[in-house]
């Protein structure tokens, strides 16, 4: 009887979940422990050689020093387990072929994540998150969003424009200059509320942009390059 119930657990089981226990995740969310990662990355040379002219073709872009920077804090301190859960779990894309075009975005199940896009020859972030966890009161409530935190997390609170989408629970971040990029990713309640949203769709199951995922960028996010 217990074997069956075990193993029916475990096909049950979800993203993450698979990996990291909800104690585990919590505690990485709030900065309490690390988690246990994959000593190597399981890889496919055909997408990596795939997205090469893409990759190629940001490195000649102003604000390629930039975006290799931005992503290398993003990917050490925003996704758990990067290797372990790498193209899986969570994807990075080069140049995506939409309509904003953006130089990189991160996604997770079909959700987007972390989107960098060309400013003048600088760069401005684009940030998703739970609305609750920039509101005074962890309420859904608009009307309650800390403005005054989120304009005390960037270089300068003119770098800081935000957005609400039709879905619940949602709030949309943007940061402009490199500057103001940085210090956002340092304030604790800010990754505190990145790495909430990211666990939020990583545990929803298998990413579904794995097929556009540049290996090359996320060298960099897995401070490899």
């Amino acid at each position: 009887m217990t074997p069956e119930v075990s193993t029916t657990s475990r096909r049950s089981t979800t993203g993450l979940r698979q990996f990291l226990d909800p104690e585990q995740q919590r505690d990485w969310i709030e900065g309490k422990a690390d988690v246990p990662d994959a000593g190597v990355r399981s890889e496919s040379l055909e997408l990596r050689f795939k997205y090469v002219p893409r990759f190629q073709k940001l490195l000649r872009r102003p604000q390629a020093q930039e975006v290799l920077e931005i992503l290398g804090l993003y990917g050490q301190n925003c996704i758990p387990i990067p290797r372990r859960s790498e193209r899986q779990y969570w994807s990075v894309s080069c140049l995506p072929s939409t309509s904003d075009k953006p130089l990189t975005r991160v996604n997770a199940s079909w959700m987007e994540l972390f989107t960098l896009y060309g400013d003048g020859e600088g760069i401005r972030a684009r940030f998703l998150v739970h609305l609750s966890d920039f509101t005074s009161d962890s309420s859904l409530d608009r009307a309650r969003l800390d403005e005054a935190f989120l304009e005390h997390c960037a270089a300068t609170p003119e770098d800081v424009s935000y957005f609400v989408p039709g879905a619940t629970d949602m709030f949309g971040i943007n940061v402009r200059g490199s500057a103001s990029i940085r210090r956002f990713l340092a304030a604790r309640r800010v990754l505190c509320a990145v790495r909430r949203f990211n666990l939020t769709h990583m545990n929803r199951g298998r990413n579904a942009y794995q097929a556009s995922h540049c290996y090359s960028l996320a060298d960099y996010m897995l401070a490899i390059a």
